[in-house]
């Protein structure tokens, strides 16, 4: 485990790695915009963003395709499952990296500054 440090909203960095995955990309949005200075967060906060946000954009186009709807349920499951692996890596303290998304997350963060 990583060193538990504070962050600049004031809270434990496990916890607030938890909270960015809480509301999926909506939280992480959150996250990402008040959090300036640790970049553990940050990271999770835009790994949120990308993993959830494009989960949401697949599963919306499923919606609207008649082949996609019998898929829907299985998006829905990898959501979830990503939702609680992910929330408990950050809550360890772990910087646990999905394939793709987390890497894409890993770079943004670096390119991003606000």
């Amino acid at each position: 485990m990583e060193m538990n440090e504070k962050t600049s909203t004031g809270i434990e960095e496990n916890v607030a790695g938890l909270l960015c995955y809480l509301l999926g990309w909506i939280s992480g949005l959150i996250f990402f915009l008040i959090e300036k200075e640790n970049q553990t967060v940050r990271f999770h906060a835009m790994q949120s963003i990308v993993t959830f946000g494009g989960l949401n954009i697949i599963y919306i186009l499923l919606m609207v395709s008649v082949i996609g709807i019998p898929l829907m349920p299985i998006v829905g499951l990898i959501g979830l499952a990503a939702w609680i692996i992910l929330m408990i890596k950050a809550f360890q303290g772990e910087k646990f990296k999905f394939p793709i998304t987390g890497n894409l997350a890993e770079k943004w963060v670096k390119d991003v500054k606000l």
